[in-house]
């Protein structure tokens, strides 16, 4: 006999335990360490299960093995009443060895499982920021390049307002620089480089421009996506007429404490095509669904004289 504590343990028990325990940890982790790393996820399926199949077989063989060697403690279960047969005991190893050879797969399968979808995750968090790194390299390229064709417009008439136009970009190219490379900054910041790109493109017309810029709500402590709607604003320059005083370039942003709502309304220039296309609103576009998925709506009414952008946006 065996004490354990106050208590006694069998010597069948810590046979059956240590022995026959043993044999079903190795069954469990040969399965799951070697024959399906090896065989299944090499889609050689055949010889998966005939391996299973065989290391079923011979566990059992030496599990029979120890039950005749240990014959008094395991074969006979109810001394002078009941023996089992070879074939009986053989047959409840087989399906004990099977049980931990399932057992052992289904884990293989949960654990590949979770680690696939880790993977998955992991990619596609890659694929989404080399996809937000390649959309914030077209922004700002994009931008330099329509403000520089103004300033330039700008030096070519001798204009007095250059070196403001350049103070302007200046400003505007330091925000972009330091705060673009952020996930959310500031709304304050973001309306301030709004601003200072009005201010840039007001000293493009040598006429009085009409352009309204109006903002509603409380600026707290909301954060936002940068450069997200300077794209709007570019546009309406870009395609609209600023300098007709019936109809403005309007600009609207109404601020609540966790949601924004942003328009622009401008009269469309028809003289002014981008024979490109234009990248700015596709971008935009792209960029709000990467970013905010489900927490904006964008929205664009082409009319005949009017173009209309609104977003609606989560923040």
């Amino acid at each position: 006999m065996f004490l354990v504590g106050n208590g006694k343990l069998e010597y069948k028990t810590v046979v059956v335990i240590v022995y026959f325990g043993l044999i079903n940890i190795v069954i469990f982790y040969a399965n799951y360490l070697f024959i399906l790393p090896t065989f299944l996820n090499r889609k050689k399926y055949g010889w998966c299960a005939l391996i299973m199949i065989a290391l079923v077989l011979i566990s059992s063989f030496i599990k029979c093995g120890l039950a005749y060697y240990y014959y008094d403690l395991i074969i006979i279960r109810d001394p002078g009443k009941y023996v089992m047969t070879f074939w009986d005991y053989f047959m409840s190893t087989v399906l004990i060895g099977s049980l931990f050879i399932f057992l052992s797969t289904v884990l293989k399968f949960v654990s590949d499982w979770f680690l696939n979808e880790k993977i998955k995750t992991k990619l596609e968090n890659e694929k989404l920021f080399a996809e937000l790194a390649f959309l914030k390299s077209q922004i700002n390229p994009h931008f330099l390049f329509n403000s520089l064709n103004n300033i330039y417009s700008l030096a070519y008439q001798k204009s007095d307002k250059t070196p403001e136009a350049i103070l302007k970009l200046s400003e505007i190219m330091r925000y972009m620089l330091n705060e673009s490379n952020e996930d959310k900054v500031s709304l304050a910041d973001e309306i301030r480089y709004l601003g200072n790109y009005i201010e840039l493109q007001k000293l493009r017309f040598k006429d009085e421009s009409y352009i309204s810029f109006l903002i509603t709500g409380e600026i707290k402590d909301q954060k936002i996506t940068p450069l997200i709607l300077i794209s709007f604003v570019e546009n309406a320059f870009k395609h609209g007429i600023a300098t007709d005083k019936q109809a403005p370039i309007n600009i609207f942003l109404n601020i609540e404490p966790e949601r924004i709502f942003f328009k622009t309304t401008n009269k469309k220039n028809n003289q002014n095509k981008d024979e490109a296309g234009g990248i700015g609103l596709q971008n935009v576009q792209r960029r709000l669904e990467l970013l905010y998925k489900d927490n904006f709506v964008f929205n664009i009414e082409d009319k005949n004289e009017m173009y209309n952008c609104e977003l609606g946006l989560n923040l």
